[in-house]
């Protein structure tokens, strides 16, 4: 079954410095019927103003992946990580028992673009933890390149779920393909341009949930960057 959502249905937030499309309920958003899929719990679409961030906060039993569009992002953590992450980018910070964080874009001029994913881990507590990883724009190339796993496979980053992350760039005559599991189902989601999957198309934004699928296709990509979730 494919359920389709398009990007204008998601929630929106706009606090000056910060404007943020929700797909499922966050914050002030508050929708029953988009309260996560399975494990996946949060993807925020977020814009930061020039000069301006997210203080200090603290987060605890929950997968954080950061995946900048355009811009820079400026992380700390009170594990002594400092990191500044970029286009093709792939930031993850385990909450585990809990964790202290800031997100903040330098720039004097240029708004920072990204999502910000929430996972929600197979256990809780534990220690918390990070690791980033880049993903070249070749590998990604008319093929959906794994980013993030339960065990780290073919350098993707590492997490406390059986949930895997790909990411697509598709474009004209590309194509690809990901056989889903028996009992898996799947969410994607166009960071930008558009795409065709299994024959419906999909904008900027746009997402849709699958299940009972054994196959998902992506293709007819105009500028399309895709994310890809295979989820129990």
């Amino acid at each position: 079954m494919l359920t389709l959502r398009r990007g204008h249905e998601r929630g929106f937030a706009d606090h000056g410095w910060l404007q943020s499309y929700h797909s499922f309920s966050f914050a002030g958003y508050h929708d029953p019927a988009h309260m996560g899929f399975g494990p996946l719990r949060v993807i925020n679409e977020d814009r930061i103003a020039p000069g301006q961030g997210f203080g200090t906060h603290g987060h605890r039993d929950m997968e954080i992946i950061s995946y900048v569009l355009d811009g820079e992002l400026a992380h700390r953590d009170s594990m002594g990580n400092g990191s500044v992450i970029r286009p093709g980018d792939v930031q993850r910070m385990s909450a585990g028992s809990g964790v202290q964080h800031s997100e903040f874009n330098h720039s004097a001029s240029r708004t920072t673009h990204f999502l910000q994913v929430w996972i929600e881990p197979d256990t809780r507590g534990g220690p918390p933890g990070y690791e980033e990883r880049h993903f070249d724009e070749a590998g990604k190339r008319g093929r959906l390149r794994l980013v993030a796993s339960p065990n780290g496979a073919d350098g993707s980053v590492t997490i406390r779920q059986d949930a895997r992350l790909y990411v697509g760039l598709l474009d004209g005559a590309e194509a690809a393909s990901l056989a889903l599991g028996p009992g898996r189902r799947a969410y994607v989601h166009v960071a930008r341009g558009s795409v065709h999957l299994d024959g419906e198309r999909l904008g900027t934004g746009d997402a849709a949930k699958l299940a009972g699928a054994a196959l998902l296709r992506l293709d007819r990509g105009e500028a399309a960057e895709v994310l890809v979730f295979d989820l129990p």
